[in-house]
């Protein structure tokens, strides 16, 4: 067998070598950022705005899969993930940091790929990569990222600020990433028990991409600050329509009505849910990892988004005392309970 020449081990470059190369076409974008890589700590300067952080973990075996995952595409989706939860504070992002622990089993070459998904992610959302830290990793590969944003204290919103009578508003449409993940796992399968089976993905591009290139809703905040709509509650949905929703009632100390003939899913997401014997509407609200925004609004702001196609409302927000539920298309009321990612019907009823 020839041996690999393409492959550079992560020896040859040592812990700062591999920073210094993998960081050495990194440019600054943003004004606040006084000092990025290089020191012992970034400067950032906000001139009167309010910063706002928030750091996520990627864990290899846990939150991806290599065997589907391009380390391109996972390094995109480290950087979506991350600037998703800035833009649910109503926020922009500007930095991020970048820790990673790495096997011997990664090239430099595959870091290399990794850092360019992150870069491209870093280019369509103008955020500054400013520093981070590389170590070394026993069991895969492991991504933390922390983002940085800004934004006017006013612009700012939060969870627990929702009130009875508001609205529920969800972007885009929901399920597609849990179901594009049902159907990489199958091809998977297919493939270790007949490696020479090319998988069978065709048609299915759109909740293929919502899975392994999400894309964190940049849009959504500039589009109401057009419309003069701020959301009195927002977060993402990262963990199923479900869990976010119960996340804004309790912190808000309010209850829900959600509809069910309301949910946006994508026809693509529909038919194939259908395929695997799984409800849509249960993939919608415990799939996860759409990273569409979900936000209340007074009512009074109704006619400003009423005919926007993104949004769609999908509940009003109700008193404690009255629960939260999901209205049925039958119109049966059922109480809202969040089965999370890890453990939606993996052998469904």
């Amino acid at each position: 067998m020839l041996e690999n020449t393409d492959r550079t081990e992560l020896s040859t470059l040592g812990e700062f070598g591999l920073i210094k190369h993998l960081t050495q076409f990194v440019e600054i974008k943003n004004e606040s950022t006084l000092k990025g890589i290089g020191d012992d700590a970034a400067v950032i300067d906000y001139k009167g705005k309010q910063m706002v952080v928030s750091t996520d973990m990627l864990v290899e075996g846990v939150h991806f899969d290599l065997a589907y995952m391009p380390l391109k595409h996972l390094g995109y989706k480290a950087i979506s993930v991350n600037v998703s939860d800035i833009y649910a504070m109503n926020a922009m992002p500007k930095q991020v940091t970048i820790s990673l622990a790495i096997s011997s089993r990664f090239s430099v070459e595959a870091m290399e790929e990794l850092y360019a998904g992150m870069m491209l992610a870093c280019a369509k959302h103008k955020v500054d990569i400013v520093g981070g830290d590389t170590t070394s990793s026993k069991s895969g590969l492991v991504i933390s990222i922390t983002a940085i944003g800004e934004a006017d204290a006013d612009k700012i919103v939060y969870r627990s600020t929702a009130k009875e009578g508001d609205l529920l508003c969800v972007t885009g449409d929901l399920g597609a990433a849990y179901v594009g993940l049902q159907l990489l796992e199958r091809e998977k399968q297919i493939f270790l028990e007949s490696p020479g089976v090319q998988p069978d993905l065709e048609g299915n591009d759109y909740i293929i991409e919502r899975q392994l290139k999400p894309e964190a809703r940049k849009d959504i905040p500039v589009l109401l600050e057009k419309l003069e709509v701020k959301p009195t509650a927002m977060i993402d949905v990262s963990d199923g329509l479900a869990s976010e929703i119960l996340h804004l009632c309790t912190d808000s100390d309010t209850g829900c009505n959600l509809y069910e003939e309301k949910i946006p899913i994508d026809p693509s997401a529909y038919n194939t849910a259908r395929e695997f014997n799984l409800d849509p509407t249960v993939c919608a609200l415990n799939g996860g990892e759409d990273y569409e925004l979900l936000f209340t609004i007074d009512q009074a702001d109704f006619p400003k988004i009423k005919a926007n196609p993104d949004i769609t409302v999908i509940g009003h927000m109700t008193n404690k005392k009255d629960g939260v539920n999901l209205i049925t298309k039958g119109g049966t009321q059922h109480p809202l309970t969040a089965q999370g990612w890890d453990a939606l019907l993996k052998k469904p009823e």
